[in-house]
């Protein structure tokens, strides 16, 4: 029988949820049939055993093992290399008492092995000194230059087939180095912790540390500890750790919390000992992989997202990141500065944010990222590459502080743009603006406006920093929203269908050019005309003397052939911030397409004139149709009741009467009857009632406005003041 044999184990693991399959094969002698026979005396030793599975539940670390085995005599070299080119340990076995045997491990079989291995990813090796039983004396000696010579031998075992001596305690260091190989943690050489592994226990500490004071304290090492270990340390325990650093390390503890120092150190001393299983088994939680890189399955978690859905932060996302502007907001000016954005990327392996943010989002007078700025770079990376944002959500460790299965659960994907039309109301809360123009025609200007600054503050921006979108917050009604502007390139014929996809879209003319127009006429024509996506023409630079636009018609009378609000004027040359008001307009009507459609927005009276949607919140707020249709709550039963053919034929009756005696001697109507048809003519009741047309053959002054409204909040009270006492009246009846 040969010395030296090969045997191999496939280890098939699932290690903190990993799901990684391992294939291990060893060099060893013919041991194996003495460890599963139990004896010596009776047993023939073949040249090569047959392959051998060891089940899961009887190994120590939990995994099935399986073994095949190499004999010289039987099997050729070539059979040798493939086997060596499949391992993920190797052991090779000498004999104790055969000084040749040990002298042929580093003269034969490790440059063997290293030939016949990839450079990059060589194969932990561990050394088998059998028939322990024969002599009396160790042989480490003769091994441990051996093993500080060549870094990938991960331990030597002394063990006796005889006596079944280190049996099981070999497989177990052979499934070991498997599952917690040492050569990425620890250099032999320097007696220390390599960087790779040092850099990453460096980002695991800053994440652990919540409160980025540099400490983690009790509290913090708590929930470190049960994040790893599913258990938290007693007090005793916590302050026997701190002890062993103090007494190794002068600055390991500071005011009584461990230092980034003393954890690596800590994990340092795990390696050294042996317990190299406790720092893999946190690298592993924090999602790292055996070569200590972040697991892809880590970073990219599984997110479907449907055609024509988006993507949006949850609240639980906006908590967490929150939380993180905050721990590192170290002045308290609600702003983060250069130096403190650099602490808050320490956790990347690359700065994620280029110098196009700070005219992307908003900033304070010192161009500094305000939280304001900060949510929406972050609403902007989700809606326009969720991908990317789950990348940096898990650098930052969200879904292990957040206690969440990935990072996928802090991401809501809304539903398909065509049911929010169809239902008429939307749960969105980030909608994006096209803007279209010509080249010099104000698009960058209306950009920057919207982040607050004016053409001054525009001037110092470098081109090189240019961004081509803008995104902030604006308030309809009382609802806190997303605006999303991006600057699209102006070549008409190689308009991308990103391009066009959006929720409103901003035609953007120089109001002082008299050819700025015909490319925001063009635009319209060609690819919005017939869309569904409400359209807004803005006059830009209307601090500048307007000019006759060069087109078949005037940009007033385009907008009313093509049912468009008429063009808003617009300027960013101000000594203060912009005015934001037409941004608030823009939300509006991305909001509430189905109000807003080019079908909907303006009327023409008989007399030609142009009846044009105002944008203000009432008035808006008055063409919309009820949100909620669960047909339960007060608001559905008193629009049903206003609903009813019934008040319909009353409330037309009453108006015949009205409008027959509250006309005055000219035969024109007077100002009572404005009232009532102000009232009959709200909502959808204009419809069912001929008359109508007598609201719209003239304007309403501004003190029949006033009437109209107090009008309408009477009827409208005194309808749910009807609505309660027969509520009331239907409950007495109950309790009788």
């Amino acid at each position: 029988m040969a010395v030296f044999c090969i045997v191999t184990l496939f280890i098939l693991s699932n290690v903190n949820a990993l799901h990684t399959n391992f294939d291990v094969r060893l060099i060893m002698s013919s041991m194996l049939v003495y460890h599963f026979k139990h004896s010596l005396r009776s047993v023939f030793v073949p040249y090569r055993a047959e392959e051998i599975t060891i089940p899961a539940d009887v190994t120590p670390e939990r995994v099935p093992t399986h073994i095949v085995d190499y004999s010289e005599a039987e099997q050729t070299d070539e059979q040798l290399f493939q086997e060596i080119s499949k391992a993920n340990v190797i052991c090779i076995v000498y004999s104790v008492n055969n000084q040749k045997s040990i002298e042929k491990v580093t003269s034969h079989w490790i440059p063997l092995i290293t030939e016949n291995t990839d450079k990059d990813s060589r194969v932990p090796l561990i050394l088998v000194g059998n028939k322990s039983d024969l002599v009396e004396h160790s042989s480490m000696e003769t091994i441990l230059p051996i093993m500080n010579q060549y870094s990938e031998i991960e331990t030597c075992v002394e063990c006796s087939a005889k006596n079944l001596k280190n049996i099981s305690e070999l497989f177990y260091y052979a499934q070991k180095a498997v599952l917690h190989p040492t050569g990425p943690l620890y250099c032999p050489e320097k007696k220390d912790m390599k960087p790779v592994c040092a850099k990453a226990l460096t980002r695991i500490f800053k994440v652990s540390d919540l409160d980025n004071d540099g400490i983690l304290n009790d509290n913090e090492l708590n929930f470190f500890q049960r994040t790893c270990f599913n258990a938290p340390l007693e007090p005793q325990a916590l302050e026997d750790v701190k002890n062993v650093v103090r007494r190794n390390l002068i600055d390991g503890v500071c005011d009584n919390g461990l230092t980034l120092k003393g954890f690596l150190f800590l994990h340092t001393l795990f390696i050294q000992r042996g317990r190299h299983e406790t720092t893999w088994t946190v690298l592993r939680r924090f999602g790292y992989d055996d070569d200590l890189e972040l697991n892809q399955d880590y970073l990219f978690p599984l997110l479907k997202v449907p055609p024509n859905c988006t993507t949006e932060l949850n609240h639980n996302a906006s908590l967490f990141l929150q939380s993180i502007f905050d721990k590192h907001d170290k002045d308290r000016d609600s702003a983060l500065s250069p130096v403190e954005l650099g602490y808050l990327f320490e956790v990347f392996p690359y700065t994620p944010w280029g110098p196009d943010v700070y005219n992307t989002v908003c900033t304070n007078d010192q161009g500094w990222i305000t939280y304001q700025g900060y949510l929406s770079q972050w609403t902007l990376t989700t809606y326009l590459d969720v991908h990317r944002c789950l990348e940096y959500l898990g650098y930052l460790g969200y879904s292990i502080i957040a206690e969440q299965e990935s990072q996928a659960a802090g991401i809501i994907v809304t539903r398909d743009k065509k049911i929010d039309l169809q239902k008429k109301q939307t749960q969105r809360s980030v909608f994006r603006c096209n803007v279209f123009g010509d080249i010099s025609s104000g698009k960058s200007g209306f950009l920057q406006a919207f982040l607050g600054k004016n053409l001054t503050r525009q001037k110092t921006i470098k081109e090189e920093h240019r961004s081509y979108y803008a995104i902030s917050t604006t308030f309809v009604y009382g609802q806190e929203k997303f605006l999303l502007l991006h600057e699209v390139f102006p070549d008409f014929d190689y308009l991308t269908d990103a391009d066009l996809l959006c929720d409103i879209v901003c035609l953007v003319y120089d109001g002082n050019n008299p050819y700025s127009f015909e490319y925001c006429a063009n635009v319209f024509k060609q690819y919005f005309m017939d869309s569904k996506t409400p359209c807004m023409m803005i006059a830009a630079k209307s601090d500048l003397p307007e000019v006759k636009q060069i087109y078949g018609c005037s940009p007033l009378e385009f907008c009313r052939r093509h049912k468009m609000p008429p063009p808003q004027s617009f300027t960013c040359n101000t000594a203060a911030a912009p005015s934001r008001e037409i941004y608030a307009k823009l939300t509006t009507m991305a909001m509430h397409p189905y109000v807003c459609s080019h079908s909907n927005l303006n009327t023409a009276d008989r007399q030609g004139n142009i009846h044009v949607l105002d944008f203000g919140s009432e008035n808006i707020h008055a063409r919309l149709r009820c949100m909620c249709t669960c047909n339960r709550c007060t608001f559905c039963l008193c629009q049903n009741f206003l609903n009813s053919e019934l008040l319909q034929t009353v409330r037309a009756k009453v108006y015949a009467v009205v409008r027959c005696r509250a006309t005055d001697n000219q035969g024109k109507p007077s100002r009572a009857l404005a009232a009532v048809s102000s009232i009959f003519s709200s909502g959808q009741y204009l419809d069912c009632c001929d008359a109508a047309s007598l609201c719209l053959n003239r304007h309403v002054s501004q003190a029949d406005m006033k009437t109209s409204t107090f009008w309408l909040r009477a009827s409208a009270g005194a309808a749910v003041f009807a609505l309660l006492g027969f509520a009331l009246y239907r409950v007495m009846l109950k309790t009788r």
